[in-house]
C-alpha cells in the first residue's frame, strides 16, 4: 500500500510515531476534536496510541492515515486518510482534520481530492464514503463541492459521552452519509 501522496502544496505521509507532537497539538484542540468523535487529547501519549492503532490497521490493509504536511514549511497541519478499507466490496470511508490555523485555505479540499484520485485510480475503489455531523457545515460544503451525494441520515449513529458516571446518560448523534462513486 502506498505510504505517500503529493499535491501542489501538500505532502501526505503515512503517520509515524515522530508525528505525535504535532498531531497532538491538532487533536488536543476542542474545536478540531468536536467533529472527530473523540474528546480533545490531554496527553501526547494519546496521539502515540492513535498513531499505533492506525499503523496496525494499515499493516492489515484495513485503513491508512496520513499526516498532512505543508510542503513549504514542513509543518504537520492535520491528518486524512481511509479510515476503513473494504477491498472485497471496493469501498472505503475517508476522514480528515486540520489545525484551526489552516482552516478556510483550501488545504482540506486539496488533501481529500488526492485521496479520491488515489482511491479510484490506484486502489480501484467503486465507492468512497464520508460520515459527517450535521453541524459540521464546512465539511458538508467540502464534500458537496467534490460532488459527493448525501444519501441520508444515520439516526442515533454515534455515541457521545461516556455514560459511566452514576446518573449520566449517553446521547447519540445523527450523522449524514455522503458517498461518491467511481462512475460519478
Amino acid at each position: 500500500m502506498i505510504t505517500e501522496l503529493h499535491t501542489t502544496r501538500l505532502h501526505l505521509s503515512q503517520m509515524k510515531a515522530s508525528d505525535s507532537t504535532e498531531l497532538f497539538q491538532v487533536w488536543s484542540d476542542p474545536e478540531v476534536a468536536m467533529f472527530m468523535n473523540i474528546s480533545p487529547f490531554s496527553d501526547e501519549k494519546q496521539a502515540l496510541e492513535m498513531i499505533q492503532l492506525l499503523a496496525d490497521l494499515a499493516k492489515e490493509k484495513k485503513a491508512i492515515r496520513f499526516s498532512i504536511i505543508e510542503k513549504e514549511s514542513g509543518v504537520i497541519m492535520g491528518s486524512c486518510g481511509y479510515n476503513y478499507l473494504d477491498n472485497e466490496q471496493a469501498r472505503a470511508e475517508i476522514g480528515y482534520d486540520l489545525a484551526k490555523a489552516y482552516w478556510g485555505r483550501g488545504y482540506a479540499m486539496e488533501a481529500v481530492s488526492v485521496l479520491l484520485t488515489h482511491g479510484f485510480s490506484s486502489l480501484k475503489l467503486n465507492r468512497i464514503e464520508a460520515k459527517v455531523d450535521p453541524r459540521n457545515v464546512s465539511s458538508i460544503k467540502l464534500l458537496e463541492k467534490l460532488d459527493f451525494t448525501r444519501e441520508g441520515t444515520l439516526r442515533g449513529y454515534e455515541r457521545v459521552g461516556s455514560g459511566a458516571e452514576p446518573g449520566s446518560m449517553d446521547t447519540f448523534n445523527d450523522l449524514y452519509m455522503y458517498s461518491k462513486l467511481a462512475s460519478d
